[in-house]
């Protein structure tokens, strides 16, 4: 069954965006090469905060990507960067990523934070607005 992962940071501030963003590309690529990856959806929302949602054939495919290359050190300037993150993970029958509001639902209800240095009361609380989905916020790479 796929194995479905979903992430969700806001960077605390916009002197760490060039940064960001520069990991996150590369993160996206290496995703895109990953074996065992199925899909990849990103979303831009409001207040420098970021969706990711990937789905993939196993848990240890998605472990594998997670702790290696460009994605694993990009995790470790996360907890200077972020000041929210959050994951969640599920399996489901369907090949399909779920929606934006339905990632946010099993977010809050599933998910758990993530260490962060200068957490915000939203990553306290593990409450978060729902994602503003634009035209041109959502972006889709496999």
């Amino acid at each position: 069954m796929p194995f479905v992962s979903i992430t969700r940071l806001r960077v605390r501030s916009w002197r760490f965006m060039l940064g960001f963003s520069v990991y996150a590309v590369r993160s996206v690529r290496q995703a895109a090469r990953a074996e065992g990856n199925l899909s990849i959806k990103l979303l831009r929302d409001r207040r420098n905060t970021f969706w990711t949602a990937t789905l993939w054939d196993s848990e240890a495919a998605m472990k594998r990507f997670m702790i290696g290359g460009v994605h694993g050190r990009a995790m470790r300037r996360l907890l200077h960067w972020c000041d929210e993150a959050a994951l969640v993970h599920w399996t489901q029958e369907s090949h399909a990523l779920p929606s934006w509001p339905e990632a946010r639902a099993r977010l809050e209800i599933e998910g758990r934070p993530s260490k962060v240095n200068h957490p915000s009361a939203n990553h306290i609380a593990h409450k978060f607005p729902q994602p503003c989905v634009g035209s041109t916020s959502e972006s889709v790479f496999k």
